[in-house]
Order: C-alpha cells, then sequence, then structure tokens
C-alpha cells in the first residue's frame, strides 16, 4: 500500500460504488494478463463494487474484445465493455447525423462496428467522396490511404478520430504508432486538426458509464496506465482519478503533470487495498 495517502481520500473511496478500468496497461498489456487483475476482480464482487472496461483502442469489435477477454480468463457482457469506437458511433449519431459516408484509417474490426451501425465505409477513389475521414489506429495502414485521407481532409471534409493515444502499450520488441500519431501527421500535412476525438480523455466517455448505471460522478472511480486520456477524462468528469503504474506513465511523469491523478498506485493490488481499507474505517 501506498505510505503516503491523503486523509480526505478514504471517506471518497468509501463512496466509491463503481470502477472504469481501461484495458491495455491496466488489466493487461497486449495478450498478457497482469497477476493482480482477476484477484481485484473478484475483490470487487465481493464489496459489490460494479465495473466497466474502457478502452481508446478502436482496433476490435466489441464482440472481439470480449472474446479477447475470456481468452484471458476475463468473463464480461457487452453491457460492461465501452471502447472509442462506441463513443465516436454515439457522437456521429448525436451531433452529425447526416454523415453517412466514412473514409476510414482502421481496423477491420473498426470498420464492422462502423458498418453495424449503419455507416458505409469508401474506397480509395477520388470518385468516390465520403462525408466525413474517420482515424482510427491502423494496424495495416499504408502510404496511399494516408495520402487519400489527408486530400479528403484538404477538401475541408470533416475529420474526426476515435482517440488521442499516440502510442499502443505492448510487450514485442516494438513501438506500436497509435491513433494520436497518425492523426498528428494528417495535421502536419493538411494544416488541420481533427474536428472532433470522442474517445478518452474526452469526459462523454466517462458519462456513458454514469448514464447506464445511474451514477453521480463522485460513486465512480477511473483506473488507467496514461494521464493524458485516463487521468484527464476522470478529473474532467469529476470521478476519482486512479493511475497505475503497470503501464505508459511513470511516478516521475505523475508528478509533473496537471491535473495530478487523486491517486498513484503501483498495481490494481493496491488499489483494492485501499478500496478495503476504506469499508473497514
Amino acid at each position: 500500500m501506498p505510505a503516503t495517502l491523503r486523509k480526505n481520500l478514504l471517506p471518497r473511496l468509501r463512496r466509491i460504488r463503481h470502477v472504469a478500468l481501461d484495458m491495455d496497461g491496466t488489466i493487461y498489456t497486449d495478450k498478457t494478463l497482469f497477476p493482480a487483475t482477476l484477484p481485484f476482480l473478484n475483490l470487487l464482487k465481493e464489496l459489490d463494487i460494479g465495473h466497466t472496461f474502457l478502452t481508446n483502442n478502436p482496433s476490435k469489435s466489441v464482440a472481439g474484445y470480449l472474446a479477447h477477454l475470456r481468452g484471458m480468463g476475463i468473463k464480461a457482457t457487452a453491457e460492461q465493455l465501452y471502447t472509442s469506437t462506441q463513443a465516436t458511433i454515439d457522437f456521429l449519431k448525436r451531433n452529425h447525423p447526416k454523415i453517412r459516408r466514412l473514409f476510414v484509417l482502421g481496423t477491420p474490426g473498426l470498420g464492422d462496428e462502423l458498418q453495424a451501425a449503419g455507416f458505409k465505409l469508401m474506397p480509395d477513389d477520388p470518385k468516390s467522396p465520403p462525408d466525413a475521414v474517420l482515424v482510427g489506429f491502423d494496424l495495416s495502414l499504408t502510404y496511399t490511404r494516408l495520402c487519400r485521407a489527408a486530400w479528403w481532409i484538404k477538401k475541408a471534409k470533416p475529420f474526426f478520430a476515435t482517440n488521442p493515444d499516440r502510442i499502443c502499450p505492448t510487450n514485442e520488441p516494438t513501438v506500436l504508432v497509435d491513433c494520436g500519431s497518425i492523426t498528428a501527421a494528417l495535421e502536419q500535412a493538411t494544416g488541420r486538426a481533427p474536428d472532433a476525438v470522442p474517445g478518452k480523455p474526452n469526459p462523454a466517455m466517462l458519462r456513458g458509464v454514469l448514464n447506464r448505471h445511474s451514477l453521480t460522478p463522485q460513486s465512480l472511480a477511473m483506473v488507467g496506465d496514461r494521464l493524458y486520456t485516463d487521468m484527464t477524462m476522470a478529473r474532467r468528469a469529476g470521478a476519482l482519478a486512479v493511475l497505475v503504474l503497470t503501464g505508459e506513465a511513470t511516478v516521475a511523469e505523475a508528478k509533473k503533470f496537471v491535473p495530478k491523478p487523486d491517486l498513484v498506485v503501483r498495481t490494481l493490488a493496491e488499489f483494492g487495498e485501499l478500496l478495503e481499507r476504506s469499508r473497514r474505517s
């Protein structure tokens, strides 16, 4: 357990009724489940605390993510999962209902979810104009499609990105260039930033969890490994911001970051101990 814990955090921890859990870097890395994950989920059940898996990674469909979790021994339902793809679909339908045709940089999983929601994916063809350009985490990005996306953006098409993550955590000897880095290349090429990024740190992702479970922000903890997405979103939404040091961020980075996380823990086990302590005090 951390050597120091602000006394005012114990009452806040006692009010927690639901935990939003980032996935990659928080409960697993790539295909490796962290040792503390299953015991932590079991503890939440014992404490009668609900949980939702929240991810900015749009590479898999909902079905794909549920299968991915099952493969690591985690049983979850679609109601316990919310991705930046779902946040983007909700955003487009709510704010841009006339947009139906999309030129997409992303994985087949992202494409499947978009098509299931009624969107049409446009080909790499200057004679097939889209209503908008959408950039996600593209594991098979080609130069020609990157150039086509830039061309449509220069033609003043609406420009959206699912999430701002610069890299995706991995235990492989490589760097997985994520949506935020692809978006940065397009911004440099076109002079335009995305018109909107519905994924984290947009607080709408957490508001979706709050609405789904009839929660107040004070009863929700957001646990994640990234400062500029997970922690920023938590603070903007009014949820408890819990940084876990199993992914991207370091202690030194957390000390310098504004706004600071409410709590920094080494592992989920450490956070679980604090939740138990709050119930005993």
